[in-house]
């Protein structure tokens, strides 16, 4: 699971931008979205490296 949460980000700002460009919006105007998007991706990631701390948790592990 953890090699392929990189993918969050990258799948949700595709589909802000289809989602943009299939109802006529400009991506100036949303702008703000992908923001949102990299903001609510920072904070995964950051709430999965706090879990992994507490847990004592390495990728390796596995």
């Amino acid at each position: 699971m953890f090699r392929i949460l990189f993918l969050l980000p990258i799948l949700l700002c595709l589909g802000w931008y289809l989602f943009l460009r299939n109802n006529g919006v400009p991506i100036k105007q949303g702008k703000k979205g992908f923001m949102y998007i990299l903001a609510f991706s920072a904070f995964v990631l950051g709430f999965f490296i706090f879990i992994m701390q507490i847990t004592e948790y390495a990728p390796t592990d596995l």
